[in-house]
């Protein structure tokens, strides 16, 4: 897994894809094939001291909105089933929830979120759009039930990764003029 740092212009992108200003940014763990971010890594503990769990946190609006659609069909029903019924899937969840802590422990460890990592792991699903971040982040083969999330979307059209979706008409690097 790779964080890059975050320029202004990174820094100008989220803020106009959030629609505030970002806290406790550490870098941009996921980038757009245009090279916009699509997940911002944050600092387990913000500057006023709040523990923040949700390190890496979805913010390409395409991305969100194909998550948000999921959810609002009940597809995390789905996956929680498929958690209950299939032991490998849910092996693989956990190992996910333990890379996620380890990878943000790595960063600072925070006693008060030290067995949470995000999005219902490691022994239900959710928040698609955590899990979607995580799985940005970390990789394909990290997060399964990231994967199967990242398919449907593709499969249901809502988002692909390959594929821009920024609808900003410019290069990232004219969003700051």
């Amino acid at each position: 897994m790779t964080i890059t740092e975050a320029t202004a212009t990174d820094t100008a992108i989220l803020e106009l894809q959030l629609g505030r200003v970002p806290r406790g940014v550490i870098g941009i763990a996921n980038r757009c094939v245009c090279g916009a971010p699509r997940v911002v890594a944050t600092k387990p503990r913000l500057e006023d001291g709040t523990p923040f769990p949700t390190m890496f946190y979805l913010t390409h609006p395409a991305a969100v909105k194909g998550c948000s659609t999921l959810e609002a069909g009940k597809w995390m029903e789905t996956l929680n089933q498929m958690l209950a019924d299939d032991a490998e899937l849910r092996a693989g969840y956990e190992a996910a929830h333990k890379h996620y802590i380890q990878t943000r422990d790595e960063v600072e460890e925070v006693p008060e979120i030290k067995d949470f990592s995000a999005g219902g792991m490691p022994t239900r699903v959710k928040c698609l759009h955590a899990i979607l971040g995580h799985a940005l982040a970390a990789g394909a083969g990290v997060n399964p039930i990231g994967d199967l999330l990242i398919e449907r979307l593709v499969t249901d059209k809502l988002w692909d990764p390959v594929t821009c979706s920024c609808n900003h008409g410019e290069t990232p690097t004219d969003l700051t003029k």
